[in-house]
């Protein structure tokens, strides 16, 4: 159940500590109407003054007139008196209230609804300035306002901030917030981004729907994390003395003109009296820094410096910044555009040099260390003056710091004579380049320092004339000489050449010369002009890469002949077709496709023959490697498999004895192979492998790879047992044995080839011939290997 109040009243008080807080609460609540009395008292009396000035009256006249003309408008003498106010001072915050009064029309209500809402409006503003003017501190500014103009807005607490010439912010006052809250905010450190910190840097008022959806850290963010902020840069005449940051408890709609130019005013207002309590106390409101200088000692620090300085002072027009005035310019300051020095005194700065508002935004920079405090410097900058209608840039290191209420602009034009003079010297360092001019009339000859590096001689043993060139240069390269003198002295033209240096320390360089004569006006040379170039690191290059040409050009040749053999005798041995093989119920193809690139000839090959007893020799194999040695090696194998064949042994036995050859007699080579010993009378294979795939069986449309028998590669070890099977073969029947250049990819396992080979070889064309062409056409192998297919077809 609540209690009423004065029941809450008669509680508390019947204790000791409940009269002790009735109490302060009341003596808080005598205080601020105390402060509100005054504060209206203060109005009125100034009302009393502007009418005294206007009715020619004395006080007690303008007083009895004043009550007067409020008791026939009905409203209050204070409402009155700051209606007086606005009328007479034609200030910001008369025409805040004359934008609520003009905004108030459309509302909803009674003429004198919306009228009083006005006077609200208009009062609660004067008062928070009479507050603000009568105010000891900052703090007490942030009270007046609060309670005078914020509150009535919703707002919940207000702080004020002032701001450092490093971009830092220090709390002049607050309201609303804790004693606790306000000392943890008492100082933000440049560089910090809050919400008062953006509003300083952008210099642009900052109205925030809900301070959780920035993350922008902020005074009272625990206290209200979901409430709306406005955060104004407190400034005046283009100055920014500080922000005033205004929170309300919830989310912030947004506010109408009326408000929103409310609140600026009270940024203005708070721009003032931060600026009158900085200049009365010596510093700032809370640190209190040293007097900063004005412009009268400012320009005797420019004259001290040894930089070119100018020192501005700000040009106001009705309060705004429009310009800077060039109040002195030291006696080191050079005009770009070489105006003299009183053409640019007194002149304002975009008078002077109006191309400072463009590209360089030199302007702009000033304007901005003006108004923060925080100083600007950059390196080479680009500066355009405008001179007859006519461009000329240049450029310039620039520092612009702001003392008191001046600036101070260094500015540096960088000497482009001097620049490009240090460019030329360090490209010649670079590129071993050293000039020369010599005088035919005077005989007086001008080396760089660089000259007498390439010829190691020391200055002092002065330079060498092109006439005795040659006594320098290696025997075999006068006669060059001599005709680039020729050119150079008989013809009179530019002439070039390159010769031997034989240098007093014994090296000898590789040089470039090249010169051109200046002719008088007979068209006789007086002059000889031009430059030395060390090329020896270009001359060792170019015979090493002439070398290496040759070499690689003769390697080409002993490859090219080295794969034309190998191809030669791998077709000679293993030809992509041959005869039919005449076996009795049996059709057996072979089809044979060499690698796509000549340089990865490798070693597959493939057998089909019918040996002395009839049976009927199938295999194919791939030994490892390219090249003639993987070729030359294939024919070991395939002629030794052949001999032993004849000894009427099953296809495990002949892999045994084959992996012995492979093994003792050719150089320890690898190769894998898959064997098979087909019956005709009986229709039966035997068959074995050695590390090769099996082979495939396709009948009645289906397709199935032979059992995976054991069987280790040929040649990996001295002794190996081979595994035999048997397969009975019916009529129909189709048996194939291949390499993998026929199936191996390199985007997928052998097991998905495997697949799709099954899939390609279901569907058999009407002959065996087709079908191993079939496979070969289909096949989508990728990795340009050769290829041995073996076929039969059992009849």
């Amino acid at each position: 159940m609540d209690v009423p109040v004065d029941e809450q009243t008669a509680l508390t008080t019947d204790y000791p500590v409940g009269k002790l807080a009735a109490t302060v609460e009341r003596l808080r609540r005598e205080v601020r109407a105390a402060q509100a009395e005054a504060d209206g008292r203060a109005l009125i009396e100034l009302a009393k003054g502007i009418l005294v000035e206007r009715l020619g009256c004395g006080p007690a006249q303008a007083a009895r007139q004043l009550a007067e003309l409020a008791e026939q408008a009905k409203v209050t003498p204070l409402e009155l008196a700051v209606d007086v106010i606005n009328q007479s001072a034609r200030d910001r915050l008369s025409d805040v209230a004359g934008a609520f009064l003009a905004g108030a029309k459309g509302d909803e209500g009674t003429a004198a609804d919306r009228r009083e809402r006005e006077r609200s409006a208009a009062v609660r503003l004067r008062e928070a300035e009479s507050g603000a003017l009568a105010a000891p501190d900052t703090q007490a500014v942030a009270d007046s306002l609060f309670h005078h103009a914020l509150t009535p807005l919703g707002a919940v607490a207000v702080a004020i901030w002032t701001a450092g010439t490093d971009g830092s912010l220090t709390l002049a006052g607050s309201a609303g917030f804790s004693p606790a809250e306000a000392g943890r905010w008492r100082y933000v450190p440049p560089g910090v981004v809050t919400v008062a910190r953006t509003s300083l840097s952008e210099r642009t008022g900052q109205w925030i729907g809900s301070l959780a959806e920035t993350g922008l850290p902020s005074i009272g963010q625990h206290h209200f994390p979901d409430g709306g902020r406005a955060a104004l840069p407190a400034g005046t005449g283009g100055r920014v003395h500080g922000v005033l940051e205004v929170v309300w408890p919830t989310p912030l709609e947004p506010q109408s003109p009326q408000v929103i130019r409310q609140v600026e005013a009270l940024a203005e207002l708070c721009a003032h009296t931060l600026e009158t309590y900085a200049f009365v106390h010596g510093g700032d409101t809370v640190s209190g820094p040293r007097v900063l200088p004005d412009a009268a000692e400012l320009v005797d620090l420019a004259d001290g410096l040894h930089d070119p300085a100018l020192v501005l002072v700000p040009y106001l027009d009705d309060g705004h910044l429009v310009d800077f005035h060039i109040h002195h310019v030291n006696s080191r300051f050079l005009d770009p555009a070489g105006r003299p020095r009183g053409l640019v005194n007194g002149a304002l700065l975009l008078e002077a040099y109006p191309m400072a508002a463009g590209e360089s935004e030199l302007f702009q920079r000033v304007e901005r260390v003006y108004a923060t405090g925080e100083p600007f410097r950059a390196q080479r900058m680009n500066l355009t003056a405008l001179v007859d209608q006519v461009a000329l840039a240049s450029v310039a290191d620039i520092s612009i710091s702001r003392h008191g209420n001046s600036i101070l602009l260094i500015w540096r034009v960088e000497d482009e004579t001097a620049r490009l003079a240090s460019l030329l010297q360090h490209a010649q360092r670079l590129g071993r380049i050293g000039g020369f001019e010599e005088n035919l009339l005077t005989g007086e000859i001008t080396w760089n320092g660089q000259l007498f590096s390439l010829y190691g001689r020391s200055p002092s043993s002065g330079p060498v004339p092109l006439e005795e060139l040659a006594l320098h240069a290696h025997p075999d390269d006068g006669v060059a000489i001599g005709r680039f003198l020729r050119t150079l002295l008989h013809h009179r033209r530019p002439a070039a050449a390159a010769f031997r240096l034989q240098r007093p320390d014994e090296v000898t360089r590789h040089i470039r010369v090249v010169a051109e004569p200046v002719l008088d006006a007979d068209g006789r040379p007086f002059v000889l002009r031009g430059a030395y170039q060390d090329i020896s690191a270009q001359h060792w290059t170019e015979v090493a890469l002439a070398a290496t040409r040759d070499q690689l050009a003769h390697s080409e040749q002993q490859a090219a002949e080295r794969n034309r053999l190998t191809l030669q005798l791998q077709h000679a041995i293993m030809p992509p077709t041959q005869a039919p093989l005449r076996a009795p119920r049996l059709d057996v193809a072979v089809r044979y496709r060499p690698a796509e690139t000549e340089q990865l000839v490798g070693g597959d090959w493939y057998d089909a023959v019918v040996l002395p007893s009839g049976l009927v020799l199938l295999c194919v194999g791939d030994v490892a490697g390219h090249g003639i040695e993987a070729a030359t090696s294939m024919v070991v194998l395939r002629n030794a498999l052949r001999g032993l064949a004849v000894t009427g042994a099953g296809p495990g036995q002949l892999l045994t004895w084959l992996n012995s050859v492979a093994h003792h007699l050719t150089g320890s080579i690898t190769a894998t192979a898959v064997c098979g010993i087909y019956d005709p009378a009986g229709r039966t294979l035997r068959w074995a492998r050695a590390g090769h795939l099996p082979p495939v069986l396709v009948r009645d449309a289906e397709a199935v790879s032979l059992p995976l028998l054991k069987g280790l590669l040929l040649g990996a070890v001295p002794d190996v047992t081979y595994a035999e099977d048997e397969v009975q073969l019916a009529a129909g029947d189709t048996l194939l044995m291949y390499t993998d250049g026929l199936i191996e990819r390199r985007d997928r396992t052998m097991e998905e080839s495997m697949t799709q080979l099954l899939t390609t070889v279901r569907t058999a064309p009407c002959t065996l011939d087709q079908q191993l062409d079939r496979l070969l056409t289909y096949s989508r192998s990728d990795t340009d290997d050769d290829t041995c297919i073996v076929g039969i077809r059992v009849s």
